[in-house]
C-alpha cells in the first residue's frame, strides 16, 4: 500500500503517509535507519509506481478516512527509501494539492545539489532536510552515502533551497553514541545559522535501527549539541527523543492498516493492542501476522516492536 495511517508525527501532526518507493531504494544506508538495510544504493531519478497509482492510492484512502471521520493535518511523503528518487514527486506533489491538505516531504537531502530535485520540493508546503553531518568523515560514518555523492554538493545543494523555497523549512539532525560530537556540532550549528531553518529537530534514535550497536548518545551529549544549535539559532531548536505515542488510526482493514504502517513505521506493542482496540480486533490477528511471517517482532531499547518483513530486515 502506498498510503497508510493516518501516523502520529512528531513533526506533522496526524499525518498520512505516503510511500513513493519500493523498499529499500535509498542514496543512503544510514546506520540507524529504522526500515533496515539499504538493498539498492542508488542516485539515478526514475519513475517507480508512477503519479498515477501514487495519487490515485492516496486520494482512494481520503475517500475511505473520510466515511470513517478521520482528517489528516498533513500529507507527507516517507517512503521506504529517498523520496526524491521518484522522478514524478513533483507531478504528484502538484496534484495533491488539491485535496487542500497540506504536503510535506521528509528526505535526506542527499540529491539536492540538483536543480530539478530541488524544483520539485519547492513544490510542498513543508520541507524536513537532513543535516547528520557536515564533515565527510562523520557523514561516511553515519549516512554511508552512495559512492557517487559528495558531501560539499549536498551542502550547497541545501544553501540554494533554503535561500528560495518559501515554505516551512525544517532540519533533523541524529545523534547517535560512540560519536565525538565536539567540533562537529559547532560546524553544523554553523551551517543551520547560515540556511536559517525554521525549526531544528535533534533526535535519537528510537526505533530498532539497521545497525544493532545503534544507540542513543548520553544525556550530556545532547545538552551539549542542544545548547551549540541554540546559541545559532535561539528558540528554533527542538528535541525529537520521546515517543510520539500510540495514536494511530484504522480504515476498517485492520490487517492491511497495520501492513502498511509497519512497513515504514514500526510500531511499539502497546500501540498495536490500543489500534486493534480501537478496531474491534483482539491479539489473534498480530499473531496470525507473525505466524504468516509477515510481520517479525523486535526489541530495542526494553520495549517489543514490530515491522513488516522485508529483505532489508534479514
Amino acid at each position: 500500500m502506498i498510503a497508510f495511517g493516518p501516523v502520529p508525527s512528531r513533526r506533522f501532526g496526524s499525518s498520512l503517509g505516503i510511500n513513493n518507493i519500493p523498499p529499500k531504494i535509498c542514496t543512503y544506508g544510514c546506520v540507524y535507519c529504522q526500515i533496515g538495510e539499504t538493498i539498492v544504493k542508488s542516485v539515478e531519478r526514475r519513475h517507480y509506481y508512477g503519479k498515477d497509482r501514487v495519487v490515485g492510492e492516496v486520494y482512494e484512502k481520503l475517500r475511505v478516512l473520510e466515511k470513517e471521520g478521520i482528517k489528516s493535518d498533513y500529507l507527507t511523503f516517507v517512503p521506504d527509501g529517498e523520496p526524491t528518487l521518484d522522478i514524478d514527486l513533483g507531478k504528484e506533489a502538484e496534484d495533491l494539492k488539491e485535496t487542500g491538505i497540506k504536503t510535506a516531504i521528509i528526505s535526506n537531502s542527499s540529491l539536492l545539489w540538483m536543480e530539478d530535485v530541488r524544483e520539485d520540493l519547492y513544490k510542498f508546503d513543508a520541507v524536513s532536510l537532513k543535516v547528520d553531518a557536515v564533515s565527510e568523515s562523520l557523514w561516511k560514518k553515519m549516512d554511508r552515502p552512495h559512492e557517487k555523492l559528495k558531501i560539499h554538493r549536498i551542502l550547497d545543494g541545501i544553501r540554494d533551497f533554503s535561500s528560495e523555497y518559501s515554505g516551512k523549512m525544517m532540519t533533523e539532525t541524529m545523534l547517535v553514541s560512540g560519536i565525538d560530537y565536539g567540533k562537529e556540532a559547532e560546524k553544523i550549528a554553523d551551517f543551520l545559522r547560515e540556511i536559517s531553518p525554521e525549526i531544528s529537530y535533534i533526535s535519537v534514535p528510537t526505533r530498532p535501527p539497521a545497525e544493532s550497536w545503534v544507540k542513543a548518545p548520553e544525556e550530556d551529549v545532547i545538552n551539549s549539541v542542544f545548547q551549540k544549535f541554540t546559541d545559532a539559532l535561539g528558540k528554533r531548536v527542538e528535541l525529537l527523543i520521546s515517543y510520539e505515542g500510540n495514536d494511530f488510526k484504522t480504515s476498517g482493514d485492520p490487517q492491511s492498516d497495520i501492513l502498511a504502517i509497519v512497513s515504514v513505521h514500526p510500531m511499539r506493542e502497546e500501540a498495536l493492542h490500543e489500534f486493534l482496540r480501537r478496531s474491534g480486533r483482539d491479539w489473534n490477528l498480530v499473531e496470525k501476522l507473525l505466524k504468516e511471517e509477515k510481520i517479525i517482532s523486535v526489541e530495542y531499547m526494553g520495549h517489543r516492536y514490530f515491522i513488516r518483513k522485508m529483505a532489508s530486515r534479514e
